[in-house]
């Protein structure tokens, strides 16, 4: 997947756009099943800065019965956002990822899930890395090895 974008004078830079990712509360991912339909659902995630996003779920249900037929993924964030409805338009920022999803184990597993607190629970390390023991069995940790980032944004400016 390598397809460019349409608005280039809205695209963000590299940097913002993995500033973004980096900062996102959740993102939605996006995969098809077996008979090609879509499905976009919300998730938590960490991304490593570099080019692995990871996201924990059940270890069955919907999203992995997809990736298990089509690991092919399109990963969105959605940034701040303003409604300028006197342009008649919404100034916004988002990311779109495009990837490769695949189950982690081990090692790989346990950082994933250690990256996951860290962010979400910043104040409470001690007793997540408790509980981290404990999620280990029950919970999926998946990655999304990403192939394709970009950015795109819309500034707002004064009311004029």
């Amino acid at each position: 997947m390598n397809r460019s974008m349409r608005r280039k004078d809205r695209l963000m830079n590299q940097e913002a756009a993995i500033e973004l990712l980096m900062r996102g509360e959740y993102g939605v991912l996006s995969s098809v099943d077996e008979e090609g339909q879509p499905y976009g659902v919300p998730v938590n995630y960490v991304f490593d800065g570099l080019e692995t996003i990871y996201f924990h779920c059940a270890k069955e249900g919907h999203k992995l019965d997809n990736l298990k037929t089509n690991p092919k993924v399109c990963f969105t964030v959605v940034g701040d956002t303003q409604v300028m409805d006197w342009k008649f338009t919404t100034a916004f920022e988002s990311v779109i990822v495009f990837g490769i999803a695949h189950e982690v184990e081990g090692e790989e597993k346990y950082q994933g899930l250690r990256m996951l607190a860290l962010k979400y629970s910043p104040d409470y390390e001690e007793e997540f890395n408790k509980d981290i023991d404990k999620a280990m069995i029950p919970t999926q940790v998946m990655k999304i090895q990403v192939k394709q980032l970009t950015g795109k944004e819309l500034k707002v400016d004064n009311k004029e």
